[in-house]
């Protein structure tokens, strides 16, 4: 735990007691603040008792006294208007920060050097896996890599610096608007397509948010932006002029003068160099197509930087573990494979496990984005037939209508078992029954690591009576 100070003496409001706002709570009281706490969920409003905090419903609050209010990422700030709890606050002059701008205030304090490197990464997609891969390479090189943010660990869950401690963070959206004092030392932007457009009121209030990470950097710090969409671009062109070569462009299937690139998955790096073959990508067993190739691309020029033998990068992304709910394998009966692809909640990240395999049975739906799944026609060709869940399941069987059969599930225990038998019986060479849903999950799961948890667990329940009606079969 990382232990805020800054408000020692003080009184603070915390509303939204998830993992990020118990998190804080636990950071601040260490530090010797007063705390008030509020959530709607009565296991909220215990768990934070137990830390120490005041429970009490906001209204209530002594406003006149509190001097910040650390906000829940998920509780509307600006858009589509903000919660009447930011109103309060503001009207009481206190701020509206979140848990990473405690982190970020402790780790990077305003005027003084840094306790240690901050590596943040944001972005639509690719940004968990981002994550992950850039803290397991620095791992590999010897550094005291801690990963966390709004992937695993809350960011003020990781341990206190050491001498060799690389915070490696990756944030949203929501958390950048919280954070005005997340000064990274290297910052990452994977991509950008529209998401959250609810909460940012356009595509170009949600790409000003993440531009603002990558503006925030400390002055010698370094920027690695995914040229390949037109919006990342711009915000890539913008850093550059503010920069120079402090910022590099990454790309996919197209060769750069000046930046990090891929090709046929191989990696160059022609940072201001002539380009120099790194390593072939595909030698990353659990990094497989053009959008893993894309989030290699991008540790490879965040972490750059910050080792002292480049060599050694790319020997650690060959050895990549993979990341749980990002297209992971999770079992095989006979030819079928079952592949756990739940993070993706959007269009675009179901595009990119899509584009991995030819003979998919495919479940997919929950709680549509906005445009549904209409940017997916070019892989309607790839899909045998698709198993729909959840609210959106009509809305996508309309769009699939013509293109692609369609089995209305219900639910992703009746998809698996109706997958899995299409597809062993099918003239498929390699079947795969693929879970990626395009959708959010809060309709039927917690969230989507609820989603591909279940899954997992059925697919082993299925992988469980299949051997024991083969056992049966062969007693006979």
């Amino acid at each position: 735990m990382i232990e805020v100070n800054s408000f020692r003496g003080r009184s603070v409001g915390v509303f939204g007691l998830a993992r990020s706002g118990l998190s804080a709570i636990e950071s601040l009281i260490s530090g010797g603040a007063s705390v008030f706490a509020w959530d709607d969920r009565e296991q909220g409003r215990q768990a934070a008792a137990e830390k120490g905090a005041r429970v009490e419903n906001w209204g209530t609050w002594p406003w006149g006294d509190i001097v910040a209010l650390i906000l829940s990422p998920g509780v509307p700030l600006t858009h589509p208007e903000p919660h009447p709890i930011v109103l309060r606050a503001t009207h009481a002059g206190a701020e509206v920060i979140g848990d990473v701008e405690l982190f970020a205030r402790t780790i990077h304090p305003v005027g003084a050097k840094g306790l240690a490197p901050i590596v943040a990464i944001t972005g639509t997609n690719g940004k968990s896996t981002t994550t992950a891969l850039i803290a397991h390479v620095l791992k590999a090189c010897g550094f005291d890599a801690q990963a966390g943010g709004n992937i695993g660990r809350p960011a003020l869950d990781l341990s206190p610096p050491k001498t060799s401690t690389i915070y490696v963070l990756e944030t949203s959206s929501y958390q950048i608007d919280l954070s005005p004092g997340l000064m990274a030392d290297v910052a990452v932007l994977t991509n950008l397509s529209p998401d959250h457009l609810d909460r940012h009121g356009s595509m170009q209030g949600y790409a000003a948010v993440k531009q603002k990470l990558l503006a925030q950097a400390v002055d010698d710090g370094w920027v690695a932006v995914g040229v390949d969409d037109p919006d990342s671009a711009g915000i890539y062109t913008r850093m550059s002029a503010m920069r120079g070569s402090h910022a590099v462009a990454v790309a996919i299937g197209k060769v750069l003068g000046n930046g990090v690139f891929v090709i046929d998955g191989k990696l160059y790096d022609a940072w201001g160099q002539s380009a120099e073959l790194i390593g072939d990508l595909k030698c990353a067993a659990r990094l497989p197509g053009a959008h893993n190739w894309q989030n290699a691309a991008l540790c490879y020029a965040a972490v750059r930087p910050l080792v002292s033998d480049r060599r050694a990068i790319m020997p650690a992304i060959a050895r990549f573990p993979g990341l749980a709910h990002r297209i992971e394998e999770v079992g095989q009966i006979g030819k079928v494979r079952f592949i756990n692809d739940s993070k993706a909640t959007n269009a675009d990240a179901a595009a990119r496990a899509l584009a991995c395999y030819s003979d998919i049975y495919w479940i997919a739906g929950g709680l549509a984005k906005e445009g549904g799944i209409a940017s997916l026609s070019s892989f309607f060709p790839r899909i045998r037939k698709a198993y729909l869940i959840g609210k959106s399941a009509a809305e996508f069987a309309q769009t699939l209508s013509g293109h692609v059969p369609v089995v209305q599930a219900g639910d992703i225990g009746r998809a698996i078992r109706s997958a899995f038998e299409d597809a062993r019986s099918s003239d498929s060479a390699n079947p795969v029954v693929l879970l990626s849903p395009a959708c959010a999950s809060f309709d039927q799961f917690r969230d989507f690591e609820h989603r591909g948890d279940v899954f997992r667990e059925s697919v082993t329940q299925l992988q469980t009576t299949e051997r024991m009606q083969t056992s049966l079969e062969r007693s006979v």
